[in-house]
């Protein structure tokens, strides 16, 4: 028995996001986390795929890439020494040096093979020996190849360093109310050109299904030309608005989901970058504000903000 596809909502489909309405009705998590990963699960891939190997060591951390190649480099000599001492006594020849392991022995000969070092106090004998150190040699260079150019692409790719409020709020605003939060540029080079794009997920009975709608919402300013200190984004909840009427408790109810995209220019690389972040119903206040970032300018003048106070709230009534 074959099972069709589940009819979009109609006026849903370019609003979407691009989830589809398989996820839109079947998800119950938030479809997208606050370091801004998704929560999807690819399946049926081949482990290469799933691995995505070159990806993997562009984007793990600095300190995971080094203890990696830290443990390859250990692992590569510590296998080399070991087909020197299967070769036997008389591979190496070690005049004037007194080595108690002969494992040692053969691993610092392949450290000093694998980084051209060539001290010349540990030498092959015999041409299977020299048949090694060959095929040391050029797995020195690949390897070092390869982790020179995976070194200059992990400092070359433009990353932003934004970091978005832990929570957002819905507070007063001329008068009504809105839905307000912020970021900080935690550079010290300029993004230019930076937009927001802001939308608004929840799940509603259409038709007798439950299904996840979405809606963009508008912004009192969706666009900075530059963006180097704090940025509060501001959603008004008029009588236009997808949150008009809306009490958190409805939120939570509604399983309601605000999703955030970022771009904006990399004025070093000249290149765009992009981040993402999501806030879920517990995750926004209802009934407050943010307290001021910037503090007392320094005696030149500059004006200075203090980002530690980035997610700092204090309560607001709502009128």
């Amino acid at each position: 028995m074959s099972t069709l596809p589940p009819t979009p909502v109609p006026g849903q489909e370019e609003h979407d996001l691009g989830f589809g309405s398989v996820v839109a009705r079947e998800s119950r998590l938030r479809l997208l986390n606050r370091d801004g990963s998704f929560n999807a699960v690819r399946a049926g891939q081949s482990l290469a795929a799933r691995l995505s190997p070159y990806q993997s060591l562009l984007t793990m951390s600095w300190p995971a890439f080094l203890a990696l190649f830290t443990t390859i480099y250990f692992f590569i000599n510590a296998l080399f020494a070991g087909v020197y001492v299967w070769l036997g006594t008389s591979a190496l020849s070690a005049p004037g040096l007194t080595f108690t392991n002969r494992f040692l022995e053969a691993f610092f000969f392949s450290v000093e093979t694998f980084g051209t070092i060539g001290y010349g106090n540990i030498i092959p004998i015999g041409t299977t020996a020299n048949l090694v150190v060959v095929s040391e040699s050029i797995t020195s260079i690949l390897t070092i190849a390869l982790a020179t150019g995976l070194m200059f692409s992990r400092f070359a790719r433009p990353l932003p360093r934004i970091r978005f409020s832990n929570r957002a709020v819905v507070a007063p605003y001329r008068g009504g109310s809105a839905l307000m939060f912020r970021l900080v540029n935690e550079r010290r080079s300029e993004l230019v050109n930076v937009e927001a794009t802001v939308n608004f997920s929840r799940f509603e009975t259409i038709d007798g299904t439950r299904t996840r709608t979405f809606s963009e919402l508008s912004l009192e300013r969706a666009r900075v030309v530059f963006f180097s200190l704090t940025w509060t984004i501001v959603h008004p909840i008029d009588a236009t608005s997808p949150l008009y009427g809306l009490t958190h408790q409805d939120l939570v109810d509604a399983q309601a989901e605000v999703l955030v995209l970022l771009t904006a220019v990399d004025e070093v690389f000249s290149q765009q970058v992009h981040t993402r972040t999501s806030y879920v119903a517990n995750e926004i206040l209802w009934g407050a504000r943010f307290t001021n970032v910037f503090i007392k300018p320094s005696r030149d003048g500059r004006v200075r903000v203090d980002t530690r106070l980035l997610d700092r709230c204090e309560r607001a009534e709502i009128k």
